[in-house]
């Protein structure tokens, strides 16, 4: 069965966090933007650790019947972007988010957000600042 982009944005979201990815949002574009449905955002600290978290995404939703249809900025690993279609998956230097602030450019957009106090894997929506 073919996955929702939910369900990949979502996928994507807890394969970061499993990674140990930081600041994990999901922002849902469905009503304002025609270029996909969902970004996926997250960070890490090193090169090493966005490689290692990207190639997580990849691997657990390849485990779900879902291909990467295009990969850039893996060399430099300071912003990689995975293209899924209707979601697209953003793993930044925490330098480098904080530089492209995506969550400001598509502030219109409602979030979900990883909830790590209780379970990892709790998702709630908000539209006021980063987590």
């Amino acid at each position: 069965m073919k996955l929702t982009a939910e369900e990949i944005a979502l996928a994507a979201a807890r394969a970061a966090s499993d990674k140990r990815g930081s600041g994990i949002v999901v922002l849902d574009l469905r009503q304002i933007s025609v270029i996909t449905d969902y970004f996926v955002i997250v960070d890490a600290g090193t090169e090493v650790q966005v490689r290692a978290i990207a190639e997580g995404i990849q691997e657990a939703l390849v485990e779900r019947g879902v291909t990467t249809l295009r990969r850039e900025g893996w060399e430099d690993a300071r912003w990689v972007l995975l293209d899924y279609g209707d979601a697209v998956v953003h793993v930044f230097r925490t330098e480098e988010r904080e530089y492209y602030d995506l969550e400001r450019l598509w502030g219109d957009a409602p979030r979900l957000v990883l909830d790590e106090e209780e379970t990892g894997l709790v998702l709630e929506e908000r539209r006021d600042g980063r987590p």
